[in-house]
Formats: structure tokens, sequence, C-alpha cells
């Protein structure tokens, strides 16, 4: 029986089979048998087409003892988990970021305690200077979904947040315009902070503020879906997101 999802995981990805078959080291006919005889590879093998696939690997292989291992590789991607965000280190959103070398991403409504940190904005100079892609994603201010999250946490000023985020980050947007600045309007369920392989995340809970809600520090593991379920979430975010206006900081 052929294997009909790992044919449509190449086809979502717009890859071939010569081209899983070059990203994980083997022979394309044997990808060709995974597809069209619906052969089991080696589990070294599943895990490296799910991570090349950026897919969960039970997703393309149901063995259950895939399903066992999958579970137990998600648990071990998480770190640790803090009980409310005040409780995470004060330096730790800092060390992150600083061991970033391909991606820097910051997915939030205002994420204001962030604009208010000259290390912090010192920090995405240096590494937007080197090979680090940096993306910074606010939420639009005069979206609904942000009127009311702030109607939720009981202040009514998301959006003000927002601007004033947006005017502690205008010098560095203006001087560094490869930094990606981006307003979303989704209903933001996590705010997350990426860094490469690591990443926080702040679920938002109703009625209280996200400094309030827990946080769980997240490394990502070769056949773990845990981190790749919020990366994929920031993907998804950015590529919905819309340029900075002027009118977005003014608010006029």
């Amino acid at each position: 029986m052929s294997n009909e999802r790992l044919r449509s995981a190449l086809l979502a990805r717009g890859m071939t089979v010569q081209d899983l078959a070059d990203k994980i080291g083997v022979n394309p006919k044997t990808v060709e048998r995974w597809i069209t005889q619906g052969k089991v590879p080696y589990r070294r093998h599943q895990y490296a087409t799910a991570t090349a696939l950026n897919i969960d690997v039970t997703t393309l292989w149901d063995d259950s003892r895939m399903v066992d291992s999958a579970t137990d590789l998600t648990k071990a991607e998480i770190v640790t988990i803090y009980p409310h965000r005040h409780n995470v280190p004060p330096g730790l959103w800092r060390e992150l970021y600083e061991r970033a070398e391909r991606n820097l991403d910051v997915l939030v409504y205002s994420g204001l305690f962030l604009s208010e940190d000259p290390l912090f904005l010192d920090l995405l100079k240096k590494k937007v200077r080197g090979s680090t892609q940096v993306r910074i994603l606010l939420g639009d201010p005069d979206c609904e979904a942000v009127r009311q999250r702030g109607i939720d946490e009981g202040h009514r000023i998301m959006d003000g947040k927002i601007r004033n985020a947006l005017l502690n980050y205008r010098p560095l947007s203006e001087s560094h315009p490869e930094i990606g600045f981006r307003l979303h309007a989704t209903t933001l369920y996590n705010s997350i902070y990426r860094s490469d392989d690591e990443m926080l995340v702040n679920p938002h809970v109703y009625g209280i503020g996200a400094y309030m809600a827990p946080v769980f520090h997240l490394r990502r593991l070769p056949g773990g879906g845990l981190f790749d379920t919020y990366a994929n979430s920031i993907e998804q975010t950015w590529g919905g997101a819309r340029q900075v206006t002027d009118r977005d900081i003014t608010g006029a």
C-alpha cells in the first residue's frame, strides 16, 4: 500500500523525491519505495524525513512505537515551566536571543517590556548586522482582536501599549530597515519568543494579563512536535501581517 501522506507532504512543501533524498542522505529510489510501496524506513530516517518536511513523524508513519517515542520526545522538548511570566529570570530573555544565529522572532500584541529594554534594542542591532533574520510581530492597534484583548484584561488600553512599543522601536526601524516589523490582526493565543531552536511560549489566559500567565521554555528535538507547532504559528502569522505605517504609531 502506498504512503499517500508522505507523497502529500512532499507536494505541500514543493519538494521532489530527489530533494528529500538529498536532504536526508539516502538514495532517491529508497524514498520512492517509501511512497509507492509503503515501505517503513529505519527510525533515524523517519525522524530525518519528518524534520525535513517540518511535520510530526506520526503523521507520516503510525507505528505505535513511533507514537510512544514521539510523545516522549515532545515531553523532552520542555526545558522548564514557569508559573507566571514575572517568574522568568530577568536575564533569560536576552540570554535566549543572544544565542540566536539564524532566527530571532518576537510574536506578541505589544511586548512592551522588551521594547523598553535598551539592551534588547542594542542586541537587535548586533544580530541584524550578522546573518540572523530578525522579525518583530506586534498586534494591529486598530483591529478587533486587540480591542477585545484589552477588554478581556480589564484595562482597554492594549492599542495604546502597542503604539508605545512602536514608538520605542521607531528609531531602530528607521536606522536598521533590515529588521522586519509587521502588524498582525490575529487572535493571539500565545506570545512567542523564538531564538533558533529555543523559544519561550507565554499562553494567554482569559481575564488576566500575560505577565500573570505561565511560560514554557522549549527546545527543539528531532522527532518532537511541540516546538514546531509554535514555530509554524509564527510563520503563518508573519505571512498574513502587514507593514507598519505612521498612523499606527500616532493613531491619527
